[in-house]
């Protein structure tokens, strides 16, 4: 085989990997529904599992799982735009930016992992050129999902309050990097400060407003507000305006920036 020929291999391996990497992405953001059907979930659970193994004969779905260290990525970096918390959501980008979208996440939810992993680098990319604004809302969607109930409640929560030590990115990127299984016990309030610590936040005042569950009401006033919309599919859900975006067409993100 010649080099010239080993490259055009290698592009197609990486292609035909990266629109599996899709197909499973897709499978389980349509498994799971607005009320959070538990038999369609499961559904797609098995459908990335089999895809995964014809993507690289292993697990593409990789997380560190309940148990480990809740630690930063030696990778993680904040993001070149504005950040700014408005009540329960997050603002990433410029005002400027010709697309806005509501990206509806819970950081427990394994969909939402697989959404970040696939599209994560791209809405960053978009956000720093200016093209994008993306208002991030982290829901207690599977707040009794973990063992014991509330991971999905005291992560959110938690992720405003680095918000306004101006650390929101680097969190929600480490979050995700190092998500917990959905069933397991997600991690604690003590390492979800000491979270923070490892990101460079100081004093006193994001250990208090993660532990003292300062923006519970805000988290749940923005899932009851999300509830019954024609845009809400479950989590993960994007939205342009009131409209639906199908994150199905691996091109939503480019067409929306056109």
């Amino acid at each position: 085989m010649t080099e010239g020929t080993g490259d055009v291999g290698g592009a197609e391996r990486n292609a035909r990997k990266k629109k599996q990497e899709q197909q499973a992405a897709r499978a389980v953001a349509a498994a799971r529904g607005a009320k959070g059907d538990r038999t369609k979930v499961v559904i797609g659970v098995v459908v990335v599992a089999v895809l995964a193994l014809v993507v690289v004969g292993g697990v593409i779905w990789s997380k560190s799982g309940s148990g480990g260290s809740l630690t930063p990525p030696k990778d993680v970096a904040s993001v070149a735009a504005p950040v700014k918390r408005e009540g329960g959501v997050v603002v990433v980008g410029k005002d400027t930016a010709k697309a806005t979208i509501d990206l509806y996440e819970d950081f427990l939810c394994p969909a939402c992992g697989q959404f970040k992993k696939i599209y994560g680098d791209q809405i960053k990319q978009e956000i720093e050129k200016g093209t994008l604004r993306v208002r991030y809302h982290a829901l207690p969607f599977l707040v009794r999902m973990s063992d014991p109930a509330g991971y999905s409640k005291d992560s959110a929560n938690a992720a405003l309050c680095a918000a306004d030590q101006g650390k929101f990115w680097e969190y929600h990127e480490t979050l995700f990097a190092e998500q917990p299984d959905e069933g397991g016990p997600g991690y604690t309030k003590q390492e979800l400060v000491k979270l923070g610590t490892d990101l460079g936040i100081t004093g006193d005042t994001f250990k208090a407003c993660v532990e003292g569950d300062t923006y519970d009401k805000d988290t749940q006033a923005e899932l009851d507000q999300v509830r019954g919309k024609p845009y809400f599919g479950g989590t993960p859900s994007v939205a342009s305006g009131e409209q639906k975006v199908d994150v199905r067409d691996e091109n939503w993100l480019t067409n929306l920036v056109k």
